[in-house]
Order: C-alpha cells, then structure tokens, then sequence
C-alpha cells in the first residue's frame, strides 16, 4: 500500500508516492495483545469445568532491532488451568504456538518468548468427587 502526498504531485501528472520510512507507523496498544493472547491461550486450552477460571495472560512489548529496522516484539506470560490427567508438557506446547500464531496473524508483532504458567489442574469431565481420589 502507497500513500500520496497532495502537496508534492504536479497538477495533471502523477501523484507523488510518499516512502515507506515517512508515512509513521502504527502502534498496537499492550493491552490489544494482551487480550489477542488471552484468547489464544483460551483457544489452545479448550473447555474447562464453569467454576474453572480462564485463561489469561501478561505481554511485555519492547523493539527490536530486526533486518536493520526497528519492530516490536511480545514478550508473553500467560497463566493457564488444565484439565487432569493430561500431558502438561504438550498442552502448553499446544498454548506455545496459539499465541505465537494468533498475535502474530493479527498484530503481526514476533513473539519470540512465551511463558506458560500452569496455575491450576482440574479433574477431567467423568473424574473427580465420583471416583474417589486420585494419587
């Protein structure tokens, strides 16, 4: 996408293409990525039990040098309650790469850390009070 200056094109001629580095730039507040990453990590998780709390996380953004120009990278926390039994370690994993991919499609911000923290577990559907106790 280009953007035209009105004051540098001639009359009848072409309008002038301003460049890239001149046009500004966007910024994305912390809280819209910390929102995207909320989601995403509610995503990857799936359905918990209603007294379940949800997912949600905690985004640091800071530049980047990148390519010889400055971007903007997400440094994520996301805290997460599972259901139980389960592979914890594929399952943060699985949120890994649901933020990675979700802020990146839609911010379109590097996510080069995220920090899953598994706040709680949760007997699965089926499991629980009704089955004893699990050891």
């Amino acid at each position: 996408m280009t953007s035209v200056s009105a004051e540098a094109a001639e009359p009848g001629g072409p309008p002038a293409v301003v460049p890239a580095g001149e046009r500004g730039a966007t910024r994305i507040a912390d809280r819209v990525v910390t929102k995207i990453a909320s989601q995403a990590a509610r995503e990857a998780v799936g359905r918990l039990p209603k007294d379940a709390a949800r997912a949600y996380a905690h985004v640091v953004i800071r530049p980047q040098a990148a390519e010889g120009r400055t971007a903007e990278a997400a440094r994520v926390r996301v805290h997460v309650e599972l259901d139980y039994p389960t592979d914890i370690g594929s399952r943060c994993a699985a949120v890994r790469r649901r933020v990675v991919e979700r802020v990146g499609a839609l911010v379109g911000m590097e996510v080069p850390e995220v920090a899953v923290h598994v706040e709680r577990l949760h007997p699965a559907p089926g499991q629980g009070a009704a089955q004893g106790r699990t050891r």
